[in-house]
């Protein structure tokens, strides 16, 4: 069982940056794929990132592309999404999914997560 708990949200102008991060507990952290996903004020919730649990592929979802980076560090059952030159468009409630043995194709289509965390809530102001 894995259970998230994502930190590192708060308010930040555009232009600026912020280190989202995911802890998870339980002792087969490295057999879930981990993904981000963020909802914004009166929209349904979509994909932002993911990474593998296998070879640590990543996949992103266009528009943070090139901004956005995920990893992940097994050792310390934790998953990362740095994000660089933010948009008032990236605000939002960002959540941490996990699915195991998971493949990237399910955790874009927001399909079958096992876990969820809470969410943080990332502010970019204009």
């Amino acid at each position: 069982q894995v259970q998230p708990v994502e930190s590192g949200g708060g308010l930040v102008q555009a232009g600026g940056s912020l280190r989202l991060s995911c802890a998870a507990s339980g002792r087969t952290f490295s057999d879930y794929t981990m993904g981000w996903f963020r909802q914004a004020p009166g929209k349904e919730r979509e994909f932002v990132a993911a990474i593998s649990w296998s070879d640590y592929t990543t996949y992103y979802k266009g528009s943070v592309k090139g901004r956005f980076t995920i990893s992940r560090d097994n050792a310390k059952n934790t998953v990362y999404l740095q994000m660089n030159s933010l948009k008032p468009e990236d605000t939002g409630v960002y959540y941490c999914a996990a699915t195991f043995r998971g493949s990237i194709a399910a955790m874009r289509s927001d399909h079958g997560m096992d876990y969820w965390g809470k969410g943080t809530l990332v502010t970019v102001s204009s």
